[in-house]
């Protein structure tokens, strides 16, 4: 019992956190909270028993990818937005935007039946491992992304970087038009 506690406290915080990334008007909060998302996700994963998988997501997202969210976030130095122009174009105002929305969810409602259907039928608990041979180790892992993955390793590694000097480039553009403008 207490597992599934534990279970339903990480979804509620992962669900949680997730959604109000959506409803922050200031971005430092809303990857903050995607932060925590991603921390709770890695919680869920310690429960269906794959390390591996939790301490990549707390390494690779919660540490590089949203450090360095954080740091083009501040770089930009995006301000608070405003709250007439915020009701006017927040994304769930929109009206197609909110139906895609709930046709996604629905989808997703609708997979998670047939998947728990699915499992009944076959007769195996759902999350249990049928055969612990397939679960590759961690070596295995890292030999295969090194050597199979080189490419896409170091290509995703470039547009970060890439992305990363483009912010930088965009900082400095807009930085020097306001001087620009003051100085007029």
């Amino acid at each position: 019992m207490p597992e599934t506690l534990v279970f339903y406290l990480l979804a509620g915080l992962a669900i949680g956190a997730s959604a109000l990334v959506i409803g922050q008007r200031n971005p430092m909060y809303s990857v903050m909270l995607l932060i925590a998302s991603f921390g709770a996700l890695a919680g869920l994963y310690i429960q269906l028993e794959a390390p591996f998988v939790a301490v990549a997501q707390i390494i690779i997202y919660a540490g590089a990818i949203m450090v360095l969210f954080l740091f083009v976030v501040m770089l930009l130095n995006a301000p608070q937005e405003d709250a007439a122009e915020w009701d006017r174009l927040h994304p769930l105002r929109q009206p197609g935007i909110a139906r895609f929305g709930a046709m996604l969810g629905l989808l997703l409602v609708v997979q998670l039946a047939w998947a728990l259907i699915r499992a009944a039928e076959i007769g195996a608990p759902v999350g249990s491992r049928s055969d612990a041979a397939a679960v590759s180790s961690v070596r295995e892992v890292g030999r295969v992304l090194f050597t199979d993955y080189m490419f896409a390793f170091e290509a995703t590694s470039i547009l970060i970087l890439v992305a990363m000097v483009g912010a930088v480039v965009l900082a400095r553009r807009e930085d020097a038009g306001e001087a620009e403008g003051e100085e007029r």
